[in-house]
This record gives structure tokens, sequence and C-alpha cells, in this order.
């Protein structure tokens, strides 16, 4: 990607230094991922604190947003254009970055599931940054992470030769959530805005779910940095599946909804909402089918024994 940029930039197709200060938002980005890296690493190798660990994000969020990285604008359905006042557009930016990084990492709980469906939004935005006719920065910067990603999976994937730990996902969260602002620069339409929160909706409304459930069990604030076994891909283990058909179902349900995404930017809400009914209709078909055949075979290994 550096090689790229620095050819494209060579070539002028690029403009580094121009109006939009592409190369001094890259580098916040770089800086933003160093102290995020490096708080991670501690973590790792001999664990921190949940509050310093949320802290070391903070400040990577602050880096990103005063390099220039900042939501400036919102355009919410029935409502007009809402130019943010420059306070608001830091809040609401570094609450995107560090809601994202952590939404990945507490997802990342089964080999080879945060790092798919890193893929699987990589993908996702790819698609609708090209019919968006979104900033080249930001298509490069999210084709190299999707190269990256997918060059890693087949060994982070059950089972897994190599992890990717506490740094790995909680990159690849920042990273998705900083590309996301840049794909989305140019545009503030309601739909290219949404079009984000559908491709990640999985682990945001993990985290959402967690966050509700950790406060409502715990009748405190401070349950919430408490961890428990009742993430999605918990429960769908203790319905019996194994890791590899709970990774595969979650892959199934994010690629669903970045297919969604995709759907609603180029065609428009009603058939983005006819292929959801369409997936639920046959999923719900399939799950029963499933089930069947899960009991067919409890029977006959019952009887074998």
């Amino acid at each position: 990607m550096i090689y790229l940029v620095t050819i494209m930039s060579i070539e002028g197709s690029i403009s580094l230094f121009g109006e939009e200060q592409y190369g001094i938002k890259l580098l916040g980005f770089f800086f933003g991922i160093v102290v995020l890296g490096i708080t991670c690493f501690i973590d790792d190798h001999r664990g921190i604190p949940p509050l310093t660990k949320l802290a070391g994000q903070l400040i990577a969020a602050i880096i990103v947003v005063y390099s220039g990285i900042r939501i400036e604008n919102l355009n919410l359905p029935f409502i007009n254009e809402v130019g943010l006042n420059y306070t608001l557009s830091i809040i609401i930016t570094i609450g995107w970055l560090v809601g994202i990084t952590n939404a990945i990492n507490l997802i990342d709980g089964l080999d080879g599931l945060s790092s798919g469906i890193g893929v699987i939004s990589c993908l996702s935005l790819l698609m609708i940054f090209s019919l968006n006719n979104s900033p080249i920065i930001a298509i490069l910067t999210i084709t190299a992470l999707a190269g990256a990603l997918i060059g890693f999976l087949p060994f982070n994937f059950n089972p897994a030769k190599t992890f990717i730990g506490d740094i790995g996902s909680n990159f690849l969260g920042f990273s998705l959530a900083v590309i996301s602002i840049l794909g989305i620069a140019k545009t503030y339409t309601a739909i290219v805005i949404v079009a984000p929160l559908i491709v990640l909706g999985l682990p945001i409304f993990d985290t959402l779910w967690a966050i509700v459930r950790r406060v409502f069990t715990g009748k405190s604030i401070k349950a919430i940095v408490m961890p428990d076994k009742r993430h999605l891909h918990h429960r769908l283990m203790a319905k019996g599946y194994t890791q590899k058909q709970a990774v595969l179902i979650l892959y199934a349900i994010s690629a669903t909804l970045g297919m969604s995404a995709v759907i609603l930017l180029d065609s428009g809400i009603w058939k983005a909402i006819s292929f959801l009914v369409m997936v639920v209709a046959v999923v719900a078909i399939g799950h029963k089918n499933i089930f069947k055949f899960k009991e067919e075979e409890e029977k006959e290994e019952q009887k074998n024994d």
C-alpha cells in the first residue's frame, strides 16, 4: 500500500498534502495504531486493567481525530443535513473509533471469528466505497486490509496455528472504524452513513447487548468491563454447535448484513428488505432441518451404544 500511495502521489493521482491533507491523516492513523499496538502488546503479555486499556484506545482515537479524520456532518432520514460543531464532531468520532475497536475485540472469542468477519466487512465496504465514488485512499486502505486478512485467515481458522490476540483484534476494529470514516468523508447521505453500521452490525449488536446485559446483571456501570460467557458465539456453542459451525454461522450473518448494505446503497431500501426477508425465510426452513438431522444423529448414536 505504501508503494502504491507513493507512486500515485508522484503521478498526481493522489494529493497527499493538498486540500484533504491525506498525508497528515495517514500519519495520524499510523501513530494511532502505534499507541494502540503498544497498549495491547502489554495487555497480551502482562495484562493491564480495562480502564488502562480504554485510556490507550482513547489516546489512539484522539491522535486520529486531530490528524483531521472526523465525522463532520450527518444526514438523517426525514431531517436535512446536520453540520456538527467542532466539539460534537470530536466526541462522535472518538465514540465511533473506540466503540468499533471494542466491538471487534469482544467478538474475538473463537478461532478465525474476528478475522473472518473482518474480511467480510472489508469486502462489503470495498463494494460500498466503489459504488459511492469514495476517495481512492479509502479504497486502497480497505483493499490492503482485506488482502492482509485473507492471507492471515487460513492460519487463524479452527484449528488455529496462530492467534490474533488483543493486539490484532484491536488493530482490526480500529482500522475498520478509521477507514469507514475516510470512505464516507465526501458523502453525508443517510444511506451511505448507515451502510458501515449495517456492515459492522454483528459486532455492534453483540457489544451493545453485552453492555446492557452486564449492567442489568451486575447492577452497576462497573460491570460493563467484567467478561462473561454469554456472547453470540458462546450461545451458539451452548446450543451444541462446534467451534467451526458457530464461526461459519456468524460468517453467514455478517455476509448477509454486508450484502444488505450493498443492496441498500445500490438498489434502495425495499430490495434490501426483500433480500433480508428471503434470507430469513431460507434460514428458518433450514434451521428446522438442521435440528431434525441432529436429533436423528443422536438417536443413531444411542442405538450404536
